[in-house]
């Protein structure tokens, strides 16, 4: 088999140049740049072309002179009509290719329509996963004896009992930053004893649920899309959709209920432990009395404060949950996407988490609030 080859020969003040063999993939003469490269010299000496000594020409040899010639066709070319065919058809795909021309200008209008698109597309696929957990809720009412009990039970001590010490020291340690800090400001103005209103409202309010979820979003979301997107990568859930068992009942559903009920206990963990630590650094800063605390807290904190910090909890845990399963089952069978997923995942729910707490905190103004 004859492998491609050039021959140049200077005739009359005239370069031709004549290709013979076989111009295909298999018998291009490795490396190809160097090939590549003789022939865009050849071509840049306004050479002639003829190509009836090729025995065979497949569109890799095709594209290699068409790029050679600057893609387009030289002054002089002599080809069989079968290589001409060739060449046309490597030149149209050429002159179609997206990728070719100058990159587009920047638009902010395209861009915010391309982030509202995506926005409105992740949103329907949420959507569409909580309308499918309340048709498992609604066929688990209906035979009991298929609730998926192992998957909650494993999903709520990773998510809730394991989750305790870190949110524990978290929040003790905050409630020792907040309590700290306020004091050196309270002391100023002769205001110690209010450092319980301080501490009680902002911590069981808003820091305790908001901190709880951020840092649930970071660990169990995070982890929770991580698993998901493995199973697509293994293809475990198209082997589960092949046995007839449904990913949402299975999956979905149970990482749901979990945090669900894990957040808001891990709500009430996390405020009773910035508040101890509150408690704690007022008693050294202050020299304010763990009784007086404990005595004044019930009286200037009402008891729907707690009512909110755990109905945000549970509004959180849902919501952390979803978003992270709706991004692990759209991961796509490799690692980049899985690496990608589980980072857009922890973003999108710690920002949920947010604009939701801000409606809360609209919605419930007036309630809870100490007269």
């Amino acid at each position: 088999m004859a492998a491609a080859s050039i021959a140049s020969v200077q005739q009359d003040g005239q370069l031709d140049v004549r290709l013979s063999g076989k111009w295909t993939l298999a018998r291009l003469p490795q490396p190809i740049a160097d090939i590549e490269a003789q022939l865009i010299d050849l071509a840049a000496r306004n050479a002639c072309w003829n190509l009836d000594g090729i025995e065979r020409l497949d569109s890799v040899g095709a594209l290699l002179l068409w790029r050679a010639w600057g893609r387009q066709w030289p002054a002089s070319l002599t080809t069989p009509p079968a290589h001409r065919h060739v060449l046309e058809r490597v030149a149209v795909v050429v002159a179609h290719d997206p990728t070719r021309g100058p990159p587009p200008r920047f638009s902010a209008a395209l861009l915010l329509g391309r982030i509202v698109l995506k926005a409105f597309k992740n949103l329907f696929g949420i959507v569409a996963l909580v309308g499918q957990m309340m048709l498992d809720l609604f066929y688990l009412f209906f035979h009991p004896r298929h609730i998926p009990w192992r998957e909650f039970s494993a999903n709520l001590y990773k998510s809730g009992a394991q989750a305790l010490p870190v949110t524990a020291l978290v929040g003790f340690l905050i409630g020792i930053v907040i309590s700290y800090l306020s004091s050196l400001q309270l002391k100023a103005f002769g205001a110690d004893i209010y450092i319980v209103n301080l501490l009680g409202v902002s911590i069981i309010r808003e820091l305790g649920p908001v901190l709880v979820a951020v840092l649930v979003a970071g660990r169990s979301g995070s982890a929770m899309t991580a698993q998901i997107g493995v199973m697509r990568v293994t293809e475990e859930i198209d082997a589960l959709a092949t046995m007839g068992v449904s990913r949402s009942l299975r999956i979905v559903l149970p990482k749901v209920a979990a945090l669900a009920i894990a957040l808001p206990l891990l709500v009430v963990w996390c405020s009773a432990a910035a508040i101890l630590g509150g408690m704690v650094s007022a008693n050294l800063q202050m020299d304010l009395a763990y009784g007086f605390f404990f005595d004044a807290l019930p009286k200037v904190v009402p008891v729907a404060n707690v009512w909110i910090g755990m109905g945000k909890g549970f509004t959180f845990g849902i919501l952390i949950a979803l978003v992270a399963c709706h991004f692990g089952l759209r991961v796509k069978p490799n690692t980049e996407s899985l690496s990608s997923m589980t980072t857009t995942s922890v973003v999108t729910a710690i920002t949920v988490v947010i604009v939701v707490d801000a409606i809360f905190a609209v919605m419930t103004r007036n309630i809870g609030m100490p007269g």
